[in-house]
């Protein structure tokens, strides 16, 4: 099964340094920032020291990691993954320098390989170009893409019946759709705007622009936050009364990180996560953005009818009473519902 997690992981990432110069920018500090180590995995610890090659007279050293406070020998731990700064404040006499260095910390675990069972197939309209998945109150609701063609939609998952449509104006992508207390949240790709509608009659109540994140892909909530991809390995949280960003995570294993993060879905504490274009979902940490789980779908697309505009797999929608995964994809004629178990 080896060949499966190669499919999802990246070639290791270097530990990037970079050094700034002294408060005045007058010269190139000699002073650095060392860690004795040649990687940083989440538990590890850090040994911060300073190189000083001209051995001058240090009288104090604080160090920071984002923004924090920390000893130089903390702990990695109640810390996200990912790209992070190390910040060294050093006295030298009268004189303060500013050093930092750039390092990224992956998981500490390698993820589980779950297979899945197909317990039922149902119907699905084959020109739906599947953006979002997600169940509400018992009832199915899907976000389609392509321009002049996105919808939004409530369906009969048993039968595919169309019960409630809603065509996006023609400008527009759509993406992914979550729904928190009666309000959908629905993505556009490249517009850099999103919106809101009431569950019960499709009416547009508001519309959001996007923060930092520069592209809408997937959402989900875990009934309190937001969370949204953006087709990189950066999945962000947002408020979902105001839409503001209030920080990300970044998705990785113990190799690197995992970018093209697309679909989601929350389950039992964790996000479940397509990775576009590779017809396979990740089971994510959300507090920590490591990837604790790997379900290859891959052989599902084999089952629905083949045609030319037939495309990836990409909708991920779970069922709280029946416990069990629905998935389909892109112009696929067939939604599966699925029970996944850890190998």
């Amino acid at each position: 099964m080896m060949h499966i997690y190669k499919y999802f992981i990246l070639i290791p990432l270097s530990i990037l340094l970079t050094n700034c110069g002294d408060t005045n920018g007058s010269k190139k500090s000699s002073l650095s920032i060392n860690i004795d180590a040649k990687s940083l995995m989440l538990g590890d610890t850090l040994n911060l020291s300073i190189n000083d090659p001209q051995k001058q007279e240090i009288t104090k050293v604080s160090y920071e990691l984002n923004g924090k406070s920390i000893d130089k020998n903390s702990i990695l731990t109640n810390i996200t993954l990912g790209q992070k700064e190390i910040t060294a404040k050093v006295t030298l006499g009268d004189k303060i320098e500013t050093l930092t260095k750039s390092v990224q910390i992956f998981n500490n675990v390698i993820p589980s390989y779950y297979k899945y069972e197909v317990v039922n197939t149902y119907p699905h309209d084959i020109t739906s170009y599947t953006q979002g998945l997600e169940f509400y109150n018992g009832e199915l609701y899907e976000s389609t893409g392509q321009k002049t063609e996105s919808k939004l939609r409530k369906v009969n998952f048993e039968t595919g019946e169309v019960l409630k449509n809603l065509d996006l104006e023609d400008q527009y992508f759509g993406e992914g759709l979550t729904i928190l207390n009666d309000k959908i949240y629905q993505l556009t790709w490249q517009a850099k705007r999103g919106f809101v509608y009431d569950v019960n009659t499709f009416e547009k109540l508001s519309t959001f622009n996007y923060g930092t994140s520069k592209e809408g892909w997937g959402i989900c909530n875990d009934g309190e936050t937001l969370y949204k991809s953006d087709g990189t390995e950066k999945i962000y949280l947002l408020n979902p009364e105001n839409l503001s960003e209030k920080g990300h995570i970044e998705v990785y294993t113990e190799k690197g990180k995992i970018p093209n993060l697309n679909e989601m879905e929350w389950i039992d504490g964790k996000i479940f996560a397509n990775i576009y274009q590779k017809n396979g979902v990740l089971i994510i940490n959300p507090k920590t953005g490591g990837v604790e789980g790997v379900i290859d779908f891959k052989p599902l697309r084999k089952l629905v009818t083949q045609h030319p505009e037939l495309d990836v797999l990409n909708g991920i929608a779970y069922h709280p009473e029946r416990k069990t995964i629905f998935v389909t994809g892109k112009n696929w004629d067939k939604v599966f519902e699925v029970k996944i178990k850890k190998q």
